[in-house]
């Protein structure tokens, strides 16, 4: 590591941890999001979803143990609306989307925690395609993570935004048998741009800090009766590239932390839905982190609801 990272060493062995909740532990996309018909998305015509939830975990190292004193607890509501229009690009359906996140939280760290509430990350996404099938539906799309959200420099536990811009390439697929199986999938890759004004702690000299990209995918496996599913659904994120400081990939030495500080988590749980016949659905899940490295390992509790204006 260059001199003057070295030279931030001890703030940082203390101030790690605390970073640690910011960069790892809220993710700007809210996983396990999609689940039931990921890859299917609707005709042409407009879409309302609203994806609601809480959040309660505790902080792990790089080998997975728990980080003394540190928790997280947030309430979120995530406002998405869909465009799909009658042009056709390859042969597929072309449209747009925009999401719009308001979150609430409460951080521990050291023992003292504080609450914030505030908008989140805003997403656009000018380039959905969707092709369809009699069984097979699958999806390709781009988002842009826009650096909208509530951010404190140098305290995480008042901060909700990632405070840097992310690009991210989107596969998904669905796949419904006709006796009603579903297996689907959203595949993402988040490539992320560096957070220019990072501070290890209040009172710090800024720094850049440029958070590893990741790849994460959501999934559900279940079976459809009439209006109804029911299945397991969850997700897995893991982190390809390393954290670094100022251009220099964070070492184990600052910390408890494996080299490069990725984050790896695994989650499942029950998901059911219900479909109405004007076409509005209902999705309930609960999702359990099993395993989790460099970031919050916890539960997870979502409401969603689609809607066609």
């Amino acid at each position: 590591m260059k001199i003057k990272t070295i030279s931030m060493a001890v703030v940082l062995a203390a101030g790690l941890s605390v970073d640690a909740m910011a960069k790892e532990g809220v993710d700007g996309y809210p996983n396990g999001a999609e689940s039931w018909m990921a890859g299917a998305v609707p005709p042409p015509g407009s879409y309302f979803l609203n994806y609601f939830g809480h959040y309660e975990g505790k902080l792990r190292d790089g080998d997975g143990d728990k980080v003394p004193g540190t928790s997280v607890y947030a309430w979120f509501d995530a406002l998405r609306f869909i465009k799909m229009t009658d042009t056709k690009i390859l042969g597929g359906d072309w449209g747009m989307h925009l999401i719009v996140p308001v979150v609430h939280q409460e951080v521990k760290l050291g023992g003292d925690s504080k609450s914030t509430t505030g908008l989140g990350d805003i997403t656009f996404n000018p380039i959905i395609i969707a092709w369809h099938t009699k069984n097979l539906h699958w999806t390709v799309a781009l988002d842009l993570n826009m650096p909208t959200g509530k951010y404190k420099s140098g305290d995480p536990r008042e901060s909700i935004g990632t405070n840097y811009w992310s690009l991210e390439p989107i596969f998904a697929a669905t796949w419904l048998s006709d006796d009603g199986w579903e297996l689907s999938g959203k595949f993402m890759y988040n490539i992320k741009r560096k957070n220019k004004d990072f501070r290890p702690a209040p009172g710090a000299p800024k720094m850049d800090y440029e958070s590893g990209d990741d790849f994460h995918m959501d999934y559900v496996v279940g079976k459809h009766f009439g209006p109804w599913a029911v299945g397991l659904s969850g997700y897995y994120l893991t982190q390809t590239t390393n954290d670094k400081l100022n251009g220099d990939a964070l070492s184990s030495a600052l910390g408890p932390w494996s080299n490069g500080r990725k984050g790896e988590v695994f989650a499942i749980g029950p998901s059911v839905s219900y479909t109405n016949k004007s076409g509005m659905m209902f999705i309930g899940q609960w999702h359990h982190e099993t395993e989790a490295e460099n970031r919050f390992r916890g539960d997870k509790a979502w409401f969603k609801l689609v809607m066609p204006f």
